[in-house]
């Protein structure tokens, strides 16, 4: 990647990426259909532990675990400006212990810089969930007010998948009288699960298409929109090995097999997946998606690419004859919808910063966010900044510090920042903390259908409108289960 010399996250940040297709696998926790609502937090007091890195000169952290098993860590500086963050990490992560929230509070130890208290929770268990997951977030807000009482201002902020568990909070719990007064979404998710993994689910399809060996034809064969069987023993390195050998992704190009090199070219121009982002794609594609079809919605499959035509490769018309086809369940489709996909009914201020380039969430994420707030009638509670980063995991420190200070003032204010004033206020920021400014005020994102292949029926927004969640909340079981 082409990634701007900017700050990344510390080493035990980068381990617990670098981890994360390993630990994917782990999760093997199924469960029935239902929502994940907030509960009292455990009344236990957090325990004082010691601050991570830099921080422990300037703050003091405490640390522990809520009534539904989540982990947390908190951090008040000794120059508390009085109001805190309360993060929701990404992934999802398929395996944590009492080590998550404090790796976290390092990696975002900028927010604590900034004279903010900081607050993350590990979320009560591995895999997917969102409304689980923004139920613990919730919680472990309410857990740092009975210990330190009602911040000032309080902040969401999540980024990747944690961008669709902070803004699916701020739906469900942000107009609650002085639960949250703003909400920061940096490389978010927020297309929602329901169409958001369409990428993945058409890479699969055509990966196979190409590859046939995922599985081989001498092995048990099973759906492709399992991603793989709940019962598979495969490793996310036997996955690459495969990937591998079809594609020759690891080889210097002059080192591939003319066909290594014609599937490799095929599969990035359907799916258009940037080429070195595939491998984590390919991992997520198969073990997200299993844990989305086998843990989480008891085998029923939420995923379909019937209708959908793939172009692009050197024999389209081959591809469109030969690539498997499915339909989705129709009640697991609206499980994971109810679970994920955003109304856009926001009711406080949302800024967003998004990489231009981001490999792993497309920018075209935020078109989808902003057709979305904008059919809830929401427009004038969002405003979207773009960086000129390619880059998922990691924006440049300055940024996050200068957001977050944009979304502050605009809380207390109420005057709408732009993103033009957003990028001329990020130099004051970068001299105090580095890594430089990349803001492009003039960049908007295509839609949604440009990146990601629509179904039918799949061009209008939102995924999910507030009377359909409204309904379905009234099914018993509706969604996944905490």
């Amino acid at each position: 990647m082409n990634t701007p010399a900017v700050p990344g996250p510390g080493p035990r940040a980068r381990g617990r990426r670098s981890a994360l297709l390993t630990a994917l696998v782990a999760v093997a926790v199924a469960g029935t259909l239902g929502t994940a609502p907030a509960t009292p937090a455990d009344p236990s007091r957090p325990t004082a532990a010691p601050c991570p890195g830099h921080l422990e000169e300037k703050a003091d952290c405490y640390t522990g675990r809520d009534a539904n098993g989540a982990y947390y860590t908190m951090a008040v500086p000794e120059d508390w400006n009085g109001s805190l963050v309360v993060h929701a990490h990404g992934g999802p992560d398929f395996s944590y212990d009492e080590s998550t929230t404090t790796e976290d509070l390092e990696r975002w130890a900028v927010m604590v810089d900034e004279g903010y208290a900081w607050v993350g929770s590990s979320y009560r268990r591995g895999g997917y969930g969102v409304r689980m997951a923004a139920a613990d977030t919730e919680n472990v807000r309410r857990l740092f007010v009975s210990r330190f009482g009602h911040p000032d201002r309080t902040y969401l902020h999540g980024q990747s998948w944690g961008g669709n568990v902070a803004a699916k909070a701020a739906e469900t719990y942000g107009g609650k009288r002085g639960a949250y007064d703003g909400v920061l979404l940096t490389n978010g998710f927020l297309a929602g699960g329901s169409r958001g993994y369409d990428t993945r689910v058409d890479l699969r399809t055509v990966y196979q298409y190409y590859c046939r060996n995922l599985p081989r034809p001498t092995e048990p064969q099973y759906p492709l929109w399992q991603g793989l069987p709940a019962d598979s023993p495969m490793t996310p390195d036997e996955v690459h090995g495969r990937l591998q050998e079809c594609t020759g992704i690891d080889s210097d190009p002059a080192d591939r097999a003319a066909r290594q090199q014609r599937n490799l070219d095929d599969i990035l121009a359907v799916t258009r997946v940037p080429e070195h982002s595939l491998a984590t794609h390919m991992q997520y594609a198969a073990f997200l998606v299993r844990d989305i079809v086998s843990h989480r919605l008891d085998g029923r499959n939420p995923f379909g690419n019937r209708g959908v035509r793939y172009d692009g490769s050197h024999d389209d018309k081959a591809l469109n004859a030969g690539v498997a086809r499915f339909s989705a369940d129709p009640t697991a489709r609206r499980d994971l919808s109810y679970d994920s996909d955003l109304t856009g009914r926001i009711p406080l201020p949302v800024l967003t910063l998004h990489a231009i380039d981001d490999p792993q969430v497309f920018v075209e994420h935020e078109a989808a966010y902003r057709a979305t707030v904008q059919a809830a009638g929401r427009s004038e509670n969002l405003v979207q900044t773009f960086t000129r980063e390619s880059d998922h995991s990691a924006l440049s420190i300055a940024e996050y510090a200068n957001s977050l200070a944009a979304l502050d003032t605009w809380a207390r204010t109420g005057r709408k920042p732009t993103p033009t004033s957003i990028a001329r206020s990020c130099h004051a920021f970068d001299t105090t903390h580095g890594g430089g400014c990349f803001h492009d005020p003039a960049f908007r994102p295509a839609p949604f259908a440009t990146q990601v292949r629509p179904r039918p029926g799949g061009l209008h927004w939102p995924a999910m409108s507030a009377a359909q969640e409204q309904e379905w909340s009234r099914i018993e079981g509706v969604g996944i289960a905490p």
